[in-house]
């Protein structure tokens, strides 16, 4: 009889932690908002954020406005054929370097093993900003999620 109670409140303590789980995983808050756009940091964590909303025309409004942009078409197309994936790694966008109307912002990838015997690992570069009319614009993002290195880039000559 003493251990059928026993028993009995081991399982009733299993689910009333199970219970909690399911309670903070469904009303946690998703971090994932915009910041202000004033500081390079921000300008980048916008851009990022955007691509996973998949919000391209948002994305494509922080470029820079130099020499070989991309067309907004040429823009998308890697995203939506899959050739840059912002869903493969998470980003950490760390601290800003600014040298008059140039910046760089620290972006690390992380990415996660891909069994579960190894650990992931981090890839840290640096995005270039330029500030264009009061406003920064990206001109260079490390990253290969959220960047294709043919933008910017003179094109072949024939």
């Amino acid at each position: 009889m003493k251990q059928d109670r026993f028993l009995t409140g081991i399982l009733i303590g299993i689910g009333v932690l199970v219970v909690i789980a399911l309670a903070v995983f469904f009303t946690r808050q998703d971090a994932l908002t915009y910041v202000s756009d004033d500081a390079p940091e921000g300008v980048v964590h916008n851009y990022v954020l955007a691509l996973i909303n998949r919000d391209y025309e948002k994305a494509y409004g922080y470029l820079a406005d130099v020499e070989y942009k991309p067309t907004y078409e040429e823009f998308r197309r890697p995203f939506l054929n899959g050739y840059a994936n912002p869903g493969n790694a998470a980003v950490d966008i760390g601290v800003s370097e600014i040298s008059g109307d140039e910046a760089s912002v620290e972006v690390t990838q992380i990415y996660n093993p891909g069994d579960p015997f190894s650990s992931g690992y981090r890839d840290t570069q640096r995005a270039i900003l330029v500030r264009q009319n009061g406003a920064w614009k990206i001109s260079f993002m490390p990253a290969y999620n959220f960047w294709d290195y043919s933008w910017y880039s003179e094109p072949p000559k024939p």
